[in-house]
């Protein structure tokens, strides 16, 4: 049992060593950093200039439909990087797999493309 526990032993010294990092670098800023808040550092700031209108706004759709279609796409990519590590144990069957999911990718992208959901004018 001492062998098993032994074979944890750098694990727990990492995690503990670790904690100790991860308290004092959270510690040391509240001794070490000056805090003199006046009302500049305290007002509101955006982009340089005073906030000129109500945070809750609406966004135009185009921003939401931009960020689905990064997220989707890059997602989709990222299946490619486990196939090409694989392929040469996936076979043909892998292959021609991974080309027909390429092909919807394809599809779909000329799709959104052909209706402008990639124009930003």
């Amino acid at each position: 049992m001492e062998d098993l526990l032994l074979e944890y032993l750098p694990i727990i010294i990492f995690m503990g060593i670790s904690g100790i990092i991860g308290l004092v670098l959270l510690v040391i800023p509240y001794f070490a950093a000056p805090s003199k808040p006046d009302a500049a550092k305290l007002s509101a700031y955006e982009c340089g200039f005073n906030a000129f209108d109500d945070a809750r706004m609406k966004f135009d759709v185009r921003f939401y439909l931009v960020a689905i279609l990064f997220i989707i796409f890059d997602l989709e990519v990222a299946f490619l990087f486990p196939w090409a590590v694989s392929l040469g144990d996936v076979g043909m069957l892998g292959f021609w797999s991974m080309m027909v999911f390429l092909g919807v990718l394809t599809i779909g992208f000329t799709y959104e493309w052909k209706k402008g959901a990639l124009e930003w004018e």
